[in-house]
């Protein structure tokens, strides 16, 4: 299934994706996969001590949980992201926690070429509880249906 073409964005609209949950795996695997050996992600013990109470996903791994879920959105038709800008990490998140990613238009222009356009987005990540846990902007080139 192709994803949306630059003419498919509506600036202020909102695309909806699936809810993940993110397992005692996904966490163990992604710390050990990028070398995070840091107590506040895989020592309960001492991230008890912490203000957070207990373990914390790292920013990355629902950085790339949520690039993950928006995917169906850019399926063949993204030629390339230019910036990732703004990004916020509003609440923790914890292995257990089921997230999804709501993105929004933000705004889209025509670029010189004619067979892509500008598209500027930003994705909302709630938690299971409506919680809005990370905000992040995207920049990025799409096909265009019809080139002039």
């Amino acid at each position: 299934m192709a994803g949306k073409y630059y003419e498919d964005f509506e600036v202020g609209a909102r695309y909806q994706t699936f809810g993940r949950t993110i397992t005692e795996g996904d966490h163990s695997l992604f710390c050990a996969m990028v070398g995070y050996h840091v107590p506040l992600f895989i020592d309960e013990v001492e991230a008890k001590k912490t203000p957070y109470g207990g373990r914390i996903c790292p920013s990355h791994l629902i950085m790339s949980f949520s690039t993950g879920q928006t995917e169906s959105l850019f399926h063949g038709t993204i030629m390339g992201l230019l910036a990732l800008d703004r990004g916020r990490f509003l609440a923790p998140v914890r292995p257990g926690d089921t997230i999804r990613t709501e993105v929004e238009c933000l705004e889209k222009r025509l670029t010189s070429k004619p067979d892509r356009g500008l598209v500027v987005l930003r994705d909302h990540v709630f938690n299971q509880r409506g919680e809005e846990v990370f905000s992040m902007d995207k920049t990025a080139l799409f096909r265009r249906r019809t080139p002039d």
